[in-house]
């Protein structure tokens, strides 16, 4: 005798914790970060600060990120957002259904990331 097939809402679900999310959005984003055009020769960027909501098949992603300057500040987000939607969803199967980023700090091109006095 074969077993019948179960329908698929008689299945269950996977369930993603929020915390796994922000992981998987925080290392898209420093994936994103170092693959960057307008990123000068440096180290790695520091991994952004990530944070995610997940209802249902959606999640909502908070980075706050570290960016070079000068940048073209609106570009450099709107290709960040694009990635981390583009690799979180692949990754997770989710819907992104936002990233919202927030810019910690910019770091001057040639500097250590450190602020220091101009003499």
């Amino acid at each position: 005798m074969t077993p019948q097939p179960v329908a698929a809402r008689e299945r269950g679900a996977t369930v993603i914790p929020d915390r796994v999310v922000a992981r998987i959005a925080a290392r898209a984003g420093r994936e994103a970060l170092a693959a960057q055009p307008y990123r000068p020769a440096r180290p790695a960027p520091p991994t952004p600060d990530a944070s995610a909501h997940v209802h249902g098949g959606s999640a909502r992603i908070r980075l706050a990120v570290e960016l070079p300057y000068p940048i073209d500040l609106a570009a450099a987000s709107r290709e960040l957002q694009r990635q981390v939607t583009r690799r979180v969803g692949y990754l997770t199967g989710l819907e992104v259904a936002e990233v919202a980023l927030a810019i910690r700090r910019l770091i001057a091109e040639g500097s250590d990331g450190r602020v220091g006095r101009v003499h």
